[in-house]
């Protein structure tokens, strides 16, 4: 299986979760086919992979207005009807309801998404690990 992983980050623990989600699926034998900023998607990759992930960060004031960074850009990004996604969010103290808004836009793309998983940055090791095995999980149910 190949996965895109297509990222918008403003500290690095975005791009940071990505890379230990990257190195964990291709533990699984997965290969990843790219890794891109949401504004400026691979779009080859896109195209190649069996997955694509999307991750943002959490913006907005710590306990009221979160949401998804970009989501306005990845609702907009190319339609992806007939490709698996999922997306991850990672935050500080509260994400709110961002994780509902990302996997919203992510739907507008047309995509078949499987969920989402919020991130905390003081455990991105801890978290990630959960979301690979919820999404192997939900990919290939026993």
């Amino acid at each position: 299986m190949k996965a895109a992983l297509l990222v918008e980050s403003l500290t690095g623990n975005t791009w940071k979760a990505a890379d230990l989600i990257a190195d964990k699926l291709q533990q699984e034998r997965w290969s990843i086919s790219g890794m891109s900023s949401v504004g400026q998607p691979d779009l080859r990759a896109i195209q190649e992979a069996d997955l694509v992930l999307v991750g943002t960060w959490t913006h907005g004031l710590f306990v009221v207005g979160q949401a998804p960074f970009g989501a306005p850009k990845i609702a907009n990004l190319p339609p992806m009807r007939g490709k698996k996604a999922a997306c991850f969010l990672t935050f500080a103290l509260d994400a709110g309801k961002s994780i509902d808004k990302l996997t919203g836009a992510l739907h507008k793309t047309g995509a078949d998404v499987a969920g989402g998983l919020e991130i905390k940055r003081s455990h991105l090791d801890e978290h990630t690990d959960l979301f690979v095995e919820r999404l192997l999980d939900v990919l290939h149910p026993a």
